[in-house]
């Protein structure tokens, strides 16, 4: 009879040969045969009951271990560019394990969100646990959910929070990671459809309570993917950071430079300086001076700060908090062109003439001392005569200069004719403890214009500087709209009665003036949301194809380096293409471009989904206490499904279920975006003004429900059905078919 070995005999064993932990193996390995077999099941019964082993299939394993064959799921790489994996199924007590995934030049290309079925290797003295080699890829990661847990008897659901969105899910009592009733939680996927008939899904990461006020942006966040937590070596690497010396800049400390930002701006990566041109050979024209933080002194290619910058791709601004590209130690002080301090920068110099037309300019790596750190609103009121202590002793010499040179710009600007959409900026205010205290329009000032059009200059500046010194760069590009979408803007507009011509190559001159046409009619708004709708949206590309929506041929990103990454490549490139210093753009950096102008491109369009959608959830917080009132406002879309509402006092968006419109089926254009009623032939389309009740809002969707009241100040009509005080049909015909089938079959019978 063989010794029947103890349980940490056994457990050394397992721990010692992980690929040899069936019941078989353990019993060979100790020479355990026939009747022993039994006593051997009976230990590992106890070490399963335990917890001590798990038991998966015909194998035990430690549970606190990851068995030598997984499933992981690969991903991004990191900031040193290190591929990790998650591992799937992980049961232990202790924190999820790292795994470095290692890939060989033989395996197939793996990319984030894969899932992989691995070989893996404990490793010691390493900040991972574990080394894993491909054994297949088994497909891609599953999409991830954010929503409510709702707790039952044995486990719980996930209710959504994505607006529009009805779909729950089901998660197991093994898979709730202790999410308490009510708690927002992040999911994902894991598996098919129970018997409730709901999919299955694993929660992944407790957020807290929803119901908390700063928890809105926090949902965005997190279901958007902006990363918002700096790794320690960038705030390192940041904190390190001097300011920069003169060295071999140009003094530009003697100019009076003004920044002029919000009245709550943190940072101020631009400042602005003018004064009258003296050649007399360009009478009338003027000098100006825009200088942008210099970032690429701080942020230089191939450092964890520009590995965490590329990442992020830009800034991205909730009401409540701002998610930043930089460290506040450079985004908030050191690159941040603070009154009274001196700054580095990358300057430009432009000779405009007296039309406002740039006629030339030059570009410098300098130091600046801005005199005043100004906001908007107090610079428009020193202009307009009513200035406060600070801006009476900056009016003549600082202030008038920089709306004398503005004043020109409307000319060249007027020839130009760059698109000119009348869409007003929401602003959110919210009290200190991140309630919506009000909600408003942003006033445009002609401070506003002026600092949008010395920016607009400067951009081009840069542009034609690197086309110059035939540089790579990354181009920002607005391309002209489609066919279909010009022919759709066409439709509106002649059902609106104005005309755009057809049959020509298409200008923004054209559609300034369809917008001209209806300015002040019934049909302004109407005309403004549908041109935009047109548009193609903007892109980065290391390709030029112009700027469509600003009427210009060449166009780059250069005033915002704080806050974008494409300004940055751009200031690096300017500093390669005039040998200022060894922290231009980089080898590297260059076989990038296309890839780096793709990943910016994606990250603004995350930003701005992520913003709008929390910007829907305030509005329907703020709201949240009205419903049952009656707001006015203009349909903004009409679909197969419905009706969409731009409030008037809110400018929030609402849906009105097609359901709840009259008692008649509608017939949907998609082309003239219209519904008509099949029974009174009212017509509904974008533009028309409404009255509605609010019948719901959902702060943590941010959807709004409406019930439409009156269009164009009518009732709407009930429709014959509904007269008749029979049910209406939703597809016409319907009933009349579902009869004669009826008949065919009774008669069918009778034969």
């Amino acid at each position: 009879m063989a010794r029947i070995p103890s349980k940490s005999e056994i457990l050394d064993w397992i721990a010692d040969n992980p690929g040899l932990s069936a019941k078989r193996d353990i019993a060979k390995a100790f020479g355990i045969k026939g009747a022993d077999r039994i006593e051997l099941k009976r230990l590992l019964k106890e070490l399963e009951g335990e917890g001590t082993l798990e038991r998966r299939r015909k194998t035990y394993r430690d549970p606190e271990k990851l068995p030598p064959v997984t499933i992981l799921t690969i991903l991004p790489p990191d900031r040193n560019g290190d591929q990790f994996a998650r591992p799937m199924e992980w049961q232990g007590e202790a924190p999820e394990p790292r795994v470095l995934f290692q890939p060989r030049k033989a395996d197939a290309p793996v990319a984030e969100g894969d899932r992989i079925l691995a070989r893996v290797n404990e490793v010691k003295g390493e900040d991972y646990q574990y080394e894993a080699r491909l054994i297949r890829k088994i497909g891609t990661n599953p999409h991830k959910i954010l929503g409510i847990f709702r707790k039952q008897t044995e486990g719980g659901r996930i209710i959504p929070i994505d607006k529009g969105s009805d779909k729950e899910w089901t998660v197991g009592a093994d898979a709730t990671q202790g999410a308490k009733d009510g708690e927002l939680v992040e999911a994902e996927l894991a598996g098919p459809k129970g018997r409730m008939g709901l999919p299955k899904a694993r929660i992944i990461e407790r957020l807290g309570d929803p119901s908390a006020p700063k928890a809105v942006s926090l949902i965005a966040i997190h279901q958007h993917g902006v990363p918002d937590d700096f790794p320690d070596a960038v705030i390192e690497e940041a904190d390190r950071m001097k300011p920069a010396p003169l060295g071999q800049r140009e003094d530009l400390r003697h100019l009076p430079f003004i920044t002029i930002d919000p009245a709550d701006a943190r940072d101020h990566d631009d400042a602005c300086y003018a004064h009258p041109d003296e050649d007399p050979k360009n009478d009338g024209g003027h000098i100006v001076w825009v200088a942008i933080a210099d970032v690429a002194h701080y942020v230089t290619p191939g450092s964890a700060l520009d590995r965490e910058a590329r990442h992020r791709g830009n800034s991205t601004y909730f009401p409540d908090r701002v998610v930043p590209m930089l460290p506040d130690r450079l985004s908030g002080d050191l690159c941040s062109l603070h009154e009274g301090v001196a700054r580095a920068v990358l300057a430009v110099w432009m000779k405009l003439d007296a039309k406002g037309r740039k006629v030339s300019h030059r570009f410098t790596r300098a130091m600046i001392k801005s005199v005043a750190s100004l906001n908007y609103a107090e610079v428009q009121e020193a202009q307009d005569g009513r200035p406060n202590e600070r801006c009476a002793e900056l009016l003549e010499e600082v202030i008038a200069p920089l709306y004398a040179a503005y004043e020109a710009t409307k000319t060249e600007r007027a020839m130009r004719q760059p698109l000119d959409l009348d869409l007003p900026e929401r602003k959110i205010e919210l009290t200190e403890d991140g309630r919506v205290r009000s909600v408003a329009f942003r006033e445009r000032l002609d401070a506003h214009r002026l600092i949008e059009e010395f920016m607009i200059l400067a951009n081009v500046a840069a542009a034609e500087e690197l086309i110059r010194l035939r540089r790579p760069l990354l181009f920002r590009v607005h391309e002209e709209p489609s066919p279909e979408k010009l022919d759709a803007l066409r439709e509106v507009a002649v059902a609106s009665g104005f005309t755009l011509a057809k049959g020509q190559v298409l200008k923004t001159e054209h559609l300034n003036r369809l917008l001209a046409q209806a300015e002040g009619t019934d049909f302004d708004e109407l005309l403004n949301i549908t041109t935009l709708r047109s548009m193609t949206q903007a892109y980065y590309t290391p390709e030029n194809f112009g700027h469509f929506g600003l009427a210009l041929k060449s166009y780059a990103h250069f005033t915002s380096p704080i806050r974008r990454y494409s300004d940055l490549v751009v200031h690096r490139a300017l500093i390669l293409g005039h040998g200022w210093g060894q922290d231009g753009l980089s080898p590297q950096d260059i076989e990038m471009l296309e890839e780096t102008a793709q990943h910016i491109s994606d990250t603004e369009r995350r930003s701005m989904a992520a913003e709008r959608d929390t910007t829907d959830r305030y509005l329907a917080a703020y709201l949240a206490d009205r419903v049952g009132s009656e707001f006015t406002g203009r349909i903004s879309g009409v679909t197969r499904f419905g009706l969409f509402v731009k409030l008037d006092e809110t400018g929030a968006d609402g849906l009105i279920p097609i359901r709840s419109v009259g008692r008649e089926f509608f017939h949907y254009d998609p082309n003239a975006q219209t519904l008509m009623g099949a029974d009174t032939g009212l017509t509904i389309g974008i533009g028309q003004r409404v009255t509605v009740r609010l019948a719901e809002a959902v702060p943590v969707t941010g959807g709004l429900m409406l019930e439409l009241l009156d269009i164009e100040g009518r009732d709407v009509p009930a429709g014959a059905s509904a007269r008749r005080g029979k049910p209406f049909a939703r597809r016409p015909g319907a009933a009349k078919a579902k009869a004669a089938k009826a008949r065919r079959k009774v008669e069918r019978r009778r034969r």
